[in-house]
């Protein structure tokens, strides 16, 4: 199918995205399900040169033939494909290893299928963490997510009118997973206790939070997190700011620190404590005025 005639049939859709146009391969992530065949045939709409990766974590039997299906849907759409396996050990926090397994493969400018139900579902995963104004703010729409503006109706949608039918993930109903749990549960729920759907007030929300994030960012971008003195004299909000940016930026953390760890750092800065935990293993310590990771 040409570009030209699947942005005619997938025009519905198209102006919600935020799908550059960039001259370089776009590398997504794409797994076979609604919302990652989605994003594929948007972005080929789109004009973009694609390479979709299919990532088989070795949970379930039959990914190889997944694969295939994958490959599939890429050929009639002109898209390249790679599929690649990795190796993801039963254990604590599978759900966690098994998505940095994935970035690690697809790379830290893929794309992404998220979709504007999965911004909603990580706006409460985050307040359930205690992560604070920066995790209320959730995904950031653009280049790396661009169908957050859509919903997962809109991607059953678009593979409709392309007859093509998605494969069922298993894992995505296991209870294992927190994410599993909030939408099947929680989201429900919620939308049934304020008799609406609780979705686009989430988005709305993530898009405040993240506004209010970018200003505080800015003000603390003046601030040296090692200097004692500056972080227990500027306001909690900027000072919290500039740790969460230093002990992300010190330890490749893949998440914020959650408020509580922060709320440990400052007491550290104002003289309250000599050392804290933050997460993973890492901690913060002052020596005189100085603050440091180790």
């Amino acid at each position: 199918m040409s570009d030209t005639g699947l942005a005619a049939r997938l025009a519905p859709w198209l102006d919600a995205t935020t799908i550059d146009d960039g001259s370089t391969p776009l590398r997504l992530g794409v797994s076979g399900g609604a919302d990652a065949l989605a994003l594929l045939a948007l972005a080929r709409a789109n004009g973009r040169d694609v390479v979709a990766v299919h990532v088989d974590h070795g949970q379930r039997p039959g990914g190889s033939s997944e694969a295939d299906l994958v490959a599939g849907f890429c050929r009639s759409v002109g898209a390249h494909f790679e599929s690649r396996r990795v190796r993801v050990d039963p254990g604590p926090n599978l759900e966690a290893r098994l998505r940095s397994a994935r970035y690690r493969v697809l790379g830290p400018d893929a794309a992404t299928g998220h979709t504007a139900d999965d911004q909603a579902e990580t706006v409460l995963i985050n307040l359930m963490r205690g992560a604070g104004l920066r995790g209320l703010g959730a995904m950031r729409p653009g280049r790396r997510r661009p169908i957050l503006g859509l919903r997962r109706a809109d991607t059953m949608a678009v593979c409709r009118t392309l007859a093509w039918e998605p494969l069922a993930d298993p894992s995505n109903a296991d209870p294992r997973f927190t994410r599993n749990r909030v939408r099947h549960e929680l989201m429900p729920l919620l939308s049934d206790i304020a008799g609406r759907d609780v979705v686009p007030l989430l988005v709305r929300l993530a898009d405040h939070a993240r506004s209010g994030m970018d200003v505080i960012d800015d003000t603390a971008a003046a601030i040296d997190p090692s200097d004692a003195r500056s972080v227990a004299a500027a306001p909690t909000a900027v000072a919290a700011a500039a740790i969460t940016r230093w002990v992300r930026t010190s330890t490749a953390a893949e998440h914020p620190i959650d408020a509580a760890a922060i709320e440990r750092v400052l007491a550290v800065a104002g003289g309250d404590r000599v050392a804290a935990e933050v997460a993973g293993g890492w901690r913060v310590s002052r020596s005189g005025q100085r603050l440091s990771i180790s």
